[in-house]
């Protein structure tokens, strides 16, 4: 007869600390998508505050398109061949930031001069954000030197 083992009760005690240890994870994962966070808060509060409605919509989404395209982008890159990951790991950066320009030129086009400087002033604080959380954060994991 195989012995089955009986969970043991834990007091509220155990599981509040049980969530604090679990704590660390989220708070990294939060801090890690802190600039995507701060644009989703941003974007109602400016528009709340009057800002120009087309530069401030047309920032948030090509902030959430390059983060979206830097995922696929870096699963897509880890899969090629060591030659190729510099250099597509270059290209991807710098089609990031070009989308991100093409955004702030694209507002400026259809809203006029205060939508492109929406634009740039959300993109602006997002990469400041994001850069920051990058330069805390020290390097990747199984990065090598």
């Amino acid at each position: 007869m195989t012995d089955v083992p009986i969970p043991a009760r834990t007091s509220a005690a155990s599981r509040s600390a049980d969530a604090r240890a679990e704590d660390p994870s989220r708070l990294g994962a939060a801090l890690r998508h802190l600039d995507l966070i701060l644009v989703a808060v941003a974007v109602p509060v400016t528009l709340a505050l009057g800002a120009p409605v087309v530069g401030v919509v047309i920032s948030a989404a090509a902030w959430f398109l390059q983060y979206a395209v830097a995922l696929v982008g870096k699963s897509w890159i880890a899969k090629q061949g060591s030659n190729a990951r510099f250099g597509l790991s270059l290209l991807d950066g710098f089609g990031r930031i070009w989308l991100l320009a093409g955004a702030i030129v694209l507002a400026a086009l259809i809203g006029g001069r205060s939508d492109g400087l929406a634009a740039a002033l959300m993109i602006f604080g997002a990469y400041s954000v994001a850069f920051v959380v990058r330069v805390v954060s020290g390097r990747p994991q199984g990065a090598q030197r």
